[in-house]
Parts: C-alpha cells; sequence; structure tokens
C-alpha cells in the first residue's frame, strides 16, 4: 500500500472524489480514523491497476 500525507482534510475528500472520478475503486471513504490517533483522517481506494492507497491528514479540524 502507498500512504499520502495530504495538508488537510479537504485534500484527503478532494483526492478520494478524484481517484474514484478516474476509475479507481473504494476501499474506505474518508473520515476519521480514531484507532490510530485522534486527529488521523484518511480515505483509502485503489488505482485502476488496483494498487492501495491511503491518503491521510494528522492535523486537528481547523476553523
Amino acid at each position: 500500500m502507498i500512504a499520502l500525507l495530504a495538508p488537510d482534510r479537504s485534500a484527503v475528500n478532494n483526492a478520494h472524489a478524484s481517484a474514484l472520478a478516474t476509475g479507481g475503486s473504494c476501499e474506505g471513504a474518508p473520515g476519521l480514523r480514531p484507532q490510530y490517533h485522534p486527529h488521523y483522517y484518511g480515505a483509502y481506494f485503489r488505482d485502476p491497476d488496483r494498487n492501495k492507497i491511503c491518503v491521510c491528514c494528522h492535523d486537528a479540524m481547523q476553523p
């Protein structure tokens, strides 16, 4: 699995949506993953070649 660090939650959402719009498949919708830590926000998808990719950010929600 490849993991990419996003600057904020909006970028995670946009990356996931873009992946699905270009032929990827969802492996986990964007959202909090408190099992990792309280501010972990991530999304998972597979690209058209079936590689699993994670996009996440570790910052608390910004106003």
